[in-house]
């Protein structure tokens, strides 16, 4: 019996040798996955660029896909294949990048790029808003009253009442509609708030801040594409405007697009470093995204410049369960 057991079991052995199964074969494949890692920084000050869109393109110009920096700057793309690749970043105000990576005979690359600002020609320097002497005093005097009664009193009613008798006393005063369209917008009366800001548009087609208003406006109202229509008017007018950027940040944001939003809010807080409301912004875009530690330091920097903000007692709570369920 023996014998016939050890017979059997040599016959196996033989089968398997001559069939060139061996243990090494049986181990299991690891695949290595191809990556391209890199860091964006300002060339002038060495300074991280955040929320930067960045693309990722094979050779003959197909997408291998879009990521944004985050807070140090970095970026991954993984998943890749043995090619040749494109990395590029484009920004408003600096020279685009293109930089050429080669995964043929590498599993991996890193590149550092650097945002350069585009030169260009001196152009003249928008003229500081200046008191309008067309403005009639009894309607300037409506306006301040109004621009007391909400502001320092929130009396919203009395605002409301001097602003509207401001205008008609002088139909063209641009401030006023702003100031009573952003006011309507508050209370959530939207016909008359977008009355008000068409207003400021019909006197004045390149005022962005009436583009602003009604973009603002139909984001309130989830009108999706109205508002990304009119807020891209409204910077295409004003590059700089930190609210227009900032808003349309906030639109992407809430369609669920953090590839776009990521670079609005990132520019919005490259013109302006200490804007609150766009650190929280940034913040739930980051925690969105998984990046929960650079998450933590954006609402800390909210903190830190509203700590007693409207959002600064949800903001604390936030950050408080993040560090609780760290890791």
């Amino acid at each position: 019996m023996f014998r016939m057991v050890l017979y059997s079991a040599i016959v196996v052995f033989a089968i398997l040798i001559s069939s060139g199964v061996t243990i090494a074969q049986q181990a299991p494949t690891i695949s290595i996955q191809l990556q391209v890692h890199g860091q964006i920084r300002y060339s002038q000050t060495g300074r991280p660029a955040e929320f930067v869109l960045v693309r990722l393109e094979s050779w003959d110009g197909a997408s291998a896909g879009e990521t944004t920096s985050d807070r140090s700057g970095r970026f991954t793309f993984m998943g890749l294949w043995k090619a040749l690749f494109i990395v590029s970043v484009r920004v408003q105000g600096f020279t685009e990048i293109k930089q050429q990576v080669d995964l043929r005979s590498q599993v991996s690359d890193y590149v550092q790029l650097q945002l350069v600002p585009e030169e260009r020609a001196p152009i003249s320097q928008p003229k500081h808003r200046v008191i309008d002497a067309s403005i009639p005093p009894a309607a300037r005097g409506e306006f301040e009253k109004g621009s007391d009664a909400l502001l320092s009193e929130k009396n919203v009613a009395k605002g409301i009442h001097h602003l509207e008798t401001a205008v008609r006393l002088y139909p063209q005063y641009v401030d006023a509609l702003l100031l009573i369209g952003t006011t309507y917008m508050d209370k959530q009366d939207w016909l008359k708030a977008e009355a008000a800001f068409r207003q400021v548009i019909a006197l004045d087609t390149k005022a962005s801040a009436g583009y602003f208003g009604l973009g603002e406006l139909y984001l309130r109202q989830k009108k999706y594409p109205d508002a990304e229509t009119n807020m891209l008017l409204g910077i295409h007018l004003d590059l700089k405007s930190v609210q227009g950027h900032f808003l349309l940040g906030l639109l992407y944001y809430e369609l669920g697009d953090l590839v776009k939003a990521g670079p609005q809010v990132g520019t919005a807080l490259r013109l302006n470093p200490k804007f609150a409301r766009g650190h929280l912004l940034a913040a739930n875009i980051l925690l969105r995204a998984h990046q929960t530690e650079n998450a933590v330091v954006e609402f800390e920097e909210y903190l830190n410049l509203e700590p007693k903000g409207q959002f600064a007692e949800q903001t604390r709570q936030t950050v408080a369960q993040l560090k609780t369920n760290a890791p």
